[in-house]
């Protein structure tokens, strides 16, 4: 669980990976814009050793960390992959193949979020989901400027525009956060 300077929780990332994402043992997710692994860590477990999750980032440090807690952990079910998302064909995961992909704490520093999501669909199986969890675009104590957040109005509006993903739901991840679903549709 990550916690806010209060002590209290921010995010329960196990719980709404079971509850609001659908994550079960055995599926193959990725978490695009990694960071330390928080979330990639919080959906291994849930997979288990019968599931794969990658954590993806563009720095190798932060990848270095998410080692480094697997092995702490014992969870020998992730793979770290470094690539730049925003460039189409650069994420070496085989094409269609993920179940999920975690988009957490990770648009507002995307630059293109049309090539960022175009990647991102590209890895995705057909019916896989793609759970974006981001800054609610207000004032806070905690998170990026005002400035850098994505709302969630201009996330729907973006991705509407993105052939082949359709919306499936939403959901409240946390007092300072919004949550998406979204389907890779069939062919």
């Amino acid at each position: 669980m990550t916690s806010i300077p209060s002590g209290k929780q921010l995010l329960n990332m196990e719980d709404i990976l079971v509850k609001q994402v659908g994550l079960t043992s055995g599926m193959k997710v990725a978490d695009l814009g990694s960071g330390n692994g928080f979330n990639t860590l919080a959906a291994a477990k849930i997979v288990g050793g019968k599931g794969q999750v990658y954590a993806v980032d563009v720095l190798k440090t932060a990848l270095a960390t998410v080692d480094t807690e697997a092995r702490h952990h014992n969870l020998t079910n992730i793979k770290t992959v470094w690539s730049n998302i925003e460039i189409l064909g650069a994420t070496k995961i085989p094409e269609n193949s993920l179940d999920v992909e975690l988009i957490v704490h990770t648009l507002f520093q995307v630059n293109n979020i049309d090539d960022f999501m175009q990647e991102a669909l590209r890895l995705l199986k057909p019916s896989g989901t793609i759970a974006i969890i981001d800054w609610q675009k207000k004032q806070t104590q905690i998170g990026p400027p005002l400035e850098n957040r994505v709302s969630e109005e201009d996330v729907k509006q973006k991705l509407a525009n993105i052939s082949g993903l359709k919306e499936v739901g939403g959901f409240m991840p946390g007092q300072y956060h919004y949550g998406l679903l979204y389907k890779k549709l069939e062919g």
